[in-house]
């Protein structure tokens, strides 16, 4: 049986900028690490398998946190990123594979986690796939978080103008045909409806890292929807970066300053 559309699609919109997203892209909480052990009840899981693992940002932080960590990504270019990233970490590795099909054994992990992720992913093969790698008693958690930071009003609202912008800019040129998009706000609710999971909760967990001007229209250009339609010949003044770049640099200047990054971690016990 052949693949839906967008399974090639969503995965084409994050080729081809590896380097620039693995720069620009916050570090998950390290807390996360703390919270998802206690609730699998082991503090240091045997086998963290993190999917949709990107340049491997989400997946190193479980580096001396636990015995393992498998980082699946289907992307040659991140999962390339990942693997320079992730040189002399101990137990850390990364493999090809979708979140419906990891090509991991049975009730193997500790933990599976999806970072800023799950809204690419068809949920109900998903949280199959989940459930089977997922040992009893075992912890998934998918967390998101707030675009964009929180470090100044005036610059936040001109990134948000920028997205907008792209989207606009998007749709004309007909580029998302076959992209599909899963609402993050109903993650939680599709958990729960997938039966899948005996509890299912969300929390709110808070990251700081500084920032500045440039770094922020980097982060811009890291998502899909911009590297795509930069991909596609379109300028950066029309999908709104010039207009960004100039607000941030006039309201910042060379500093840099921290930025606050709210994460959203929704969780579901095998």
């Amino acid at each position: 049986m052949s693949e839906p559309a967008y399974l090639a699609a969503n995965v084409e919109r994050f080729m081809g900028f590896a380097e620039r997203y693995d720069q620009a892209r916050p570090q998950p909480p390290a807390v996360l690490t703390a919270i998802l052990a206690q609730l699998a009840g082991t503090p240091r899981p045997a086998l963290v398998v993190d999917i949709g693992s990107g340049t491997g940002l989400s997946t190193l932080i479980w580096a001396g946190q636990a015995e393992r960590a498998v980082g699946v990504e289907p992307s040659d270019d991140m999962r390339r990123q990942a693997e320079a990233r992730a040189a002399g970490a101990e137990g850390v590795r990364f493999q090809a594979g979708y979140s419906h099909a990891t090509g991991l054994p049975d009730a193997c992990a500790d933990v599976v986690t999806c970072s800023q992720a799950l809204h690419w992913m068809e949920p109900g093969a998903t949280f199959a796939e989940v459930a089977r790698i997922l040992r009893p008693g075992g912890i998934f958690a998918a967390y998101d978080c707030d675009w964009p930071p929180t470090f100044n009003l005036e610059v936040e609202h001109a990134y948000s103008e920028c997205l907008a912008q792209a989207t606009i800019v998007e749709q004309a040129r007909g580029l998302a045909r076959d992209v599909h998009y899963w609402d993050k706000r109903q993650h939680l609710e599709r958990m729960r409806a997938s039966g899948r999971f005996r509890a299912t909760k969300e929390l709110a967990v808070h990251h700081a890292e500084p920032g500045n001007a440039e770094r922020l229209v980097q982060l811009a250009l890291s998502q899909g929807q911009l590297a795509t339609l930069l991909k596609h010949g379109a300028s950066e003044g029309e999908i709104g970066i010039t207009a960004l770049r100039a607000t941030a640099r006039r309201a910042l200047g060379d500093a840099s300053t921290l930025w606050y990054w709210s994460y959203r971690v929704r969780v579901g016990m095998k």
